[in-house]
C-alpha cells in the first residue's frame, strides 16, 4: 500500500467527492484488498521472497514505461537514489516480506484485516520522530482500540491453540510497523513527483531483491509455478503495485490526503469478501471482533466523525 502522512486525516476542510472519484476510491480498495487474494495464492508454490521479487520486478518495469512516455527521462540525483532505496527497504522489501512469509499460514481476509493497523502505527512513529505530528487524548484512544484488536485476533488464535497462525499474524503486523515508519519516512519527498518517487522504489526494490535472489540462489529452489500463480504473480504487480500507485495519486490530486485515506478502512473489506469468495475462506467470532476494533480505533484517529458533530 501506499503512504500517508497520519496528520493529514484530520483536515475537516478536505474538498467534497464526486461520484467518479468515489468509484475511483472504491476500486483503489477492491484492487488493494486483491493483493491479498494474490499474495495467499502465490506463496503455495513460490517462496515469499521470490514472490516479492517478482511482484517488484514487474512493478518497476510498468510503472517506468508509463513514466517515460508521460514525461521523458527524469533527472536522477545522488540524493534522490539514496533517499528511494530507504524507502524501497521500508514500504516495499520488509512489509512485502513479511506479509508474503505470514500468508502461508493465514488467510487472504485475515492479512488485510491486521494490515490495516498501518495507520496507528504511524501515529505513534510519527508522534516519536516529529516534532508537528503529537498525540492527543483522541489520537491515544484510537491507538488503544486497535492494539486490542489486534489482541483479540491474536489472543483468540492462540486459545483456540492456532500457534502457528498468530506468528503469522505477528510477521503481518511487524510488516505495519514498516509501512508506519515508511509514511514518516516519505515526508522527504515533499515536492516531488510522486509517480517518480514510487518508480524510484520500485527500481530499488529490483536491484536490492535481485542481488539477493542471486547471491542465494533462491530462484533455484522452485519449479515453475502453475498458470494460476503465474498470473497472480502479475495481478500482484501490475494492477495491485504499479496501476494502484498511479490510481491513489489520482485521487490524492483530485480530493486531497484526507479522502484518499477513507481506503484503509475499505481495504480490509475488500480483503475479507475476496477472500470468502475464491478462496473459501471464513472468519471467526474473534477474527469478526478483532476487525471491529481496528475499525473503531481507525474511525477515533481519523476525526471525521467528531468534525462532524460538532459541524
Amino acid at each position: 500500500m501506499a503512504d500517508f502522512k497520519a496528520g493529514e486525516t484530520t483536515n475537516p476542510s478536505a474538498p467534497a467527492m464526486d461520484l467518479a472519484t468515489w468509484g475511483l476510491l472504491l476500486l483503489l480498495a477492491l484492487i488493494w484488498g486483491g493483493s491479498f487474494l494474490f499474495g495467499r495464492i502465490a506463496v503455495q508454490e513460490v517462496p515469499p521472497l521470490a514472490v516479492v521479487f517478482f511482484r517488484v520486478a514487474l512493478a518497476a518495469i510498468a510503472i517506468w514505461v508509463w513514466l517515460l512516455l508521460r514525461s521523458g527521462l527524469p533527472k536522477i540525483t545522488p540524493w534522490f537514489a539514496g533517499a528511494v532505496a530507504g524507502m524501497a527497504l521500508f514500504n516495499n522489501i520488509i512489509p512485502f516480506s513479511l506479509i508474503f512469509y505470514g500468508q502461508q499460514e493465514i488467510g487472504s481476509g485475515l492479512a488485510s484485516i491486521v494490515n490495516a493497523m498501518t495507520p496507528i502505527w504511524t501515529v505513534l512513529i510519527a508522534n516519536a520522530l516529529t516534532s508537528d505530528e503529537r498525540l492527543s487524548g483522541r489520537k491515544l484512544i484510537g491507538i488503544l482500540a486497535g492494539f486490542a484488536g489486534v489482541a483479540v485476533l491474536m489472543g483468540g488464535d492462540a486459545l483456540a491453540g492456532l500457534k502457528a497462525s498468530a506468528w503469522a499474524q505477528a510477521a503481518v503486523l511487524l510488516a505495519t510497523v514498516s509501512y508506519g515508519y515508511a509514511g514518516v519516512y516519505g515526508k522527504r519527498f515533499k515536492g516531488i513527483d510522486p509517480i517518480l518517487v514510487a518508480a524510484g522504489q520500485l527500481a530499488a526494490s529490483t536491484v536490492m531483491m535481485a542481488a539477493y535472489m542471486l547471491a542465494s540462489g533462491t530462484l533455484t529452489d522452485f519449479a515453475l509455478p502453475s498458470p494460476t500463480v503465474i498470473w497472480s504473480l502479475v495481478g500482484l504487480a501490475l494492477p495491485c503495485t504499479a496501476f494502484a500507485y498511479v490510481l491513489f495519486f489520482t485521487i490524492l490530486s483530485r480530493a486531497g490526503a484526507t479522502n484518499v485515506s477513507l481506503v484503509t478502512f475499505l481495504v480490509p473489506v475488500s480483503g475479507v469478501l475476496l477472500g470468502i469468495a475464491f478462496l473459501g475462506e471464513s472468519l471467526s467470532p474473534w477474527h469478526i471482533g478483532g476487525m471491529a476494533l481496528i475499525g473503531l480505533g481507525l474511525l477515533i484517529l481519523d476525526g471525521r466523525l467528531f468534525s462532524a458533530r460538532r459541524t
